[in-house]
């Protein structure tokens, strides 16, 4: 199977379990992984055949800068939602980092993975 990566993409949204994370914001880090079959846009080298990475990013952007969860697997589940929604994906992985997360000590990040497909 065929795949689309898009790493380390940073957006600054307001979620977190306490009022002072949703008040504040800060930065978050997105990775997405989307399974298909792009055998088809490798030989007609057309945009419009393929899933086009631009709208991938503004769908992740539009989650994390415009939405509000408590959770990291909230965030991560309405991330993987819209994404099979909006393509033609058979499965998608989705890592959200939360940077420097509040558990008393040095730590660099905290993460969620969810992979989901197509039903």
């Amino acid at each position: 199977m065929d795949k689309i990566l898009l790493r380390e993409m940073v957006f600054y949204g307001h979620h977190g379990s306490d009022s002072a994370e949703k008040e504040l914001g800060q930065h978050w880090e997105v990775d997405v992984e989307i399974e298909g079959d792009f055998s088809i846009p490798a030989k007609t080298d057309n945009l419009k055949d393929t899933i086009d990475y631009r709208k991938v990013y503004r769908r992740v952007k539009d989650v994390i800068e415009n939405e509000n969860f408590s959770l990291l697997e909230t965030i991560a589940e309405r991330i993987a939602e819209k994404l099979l929604d909006s393509f033609p994906a058979y499965e998608v992985v989705v890592r959200v980092k939360k940077q420097h997360p509040p558990l008393g000590g040095p730590i660099k990040y905290a993460c969620v993975e969810i992979r989901r497909k197509r039903h």
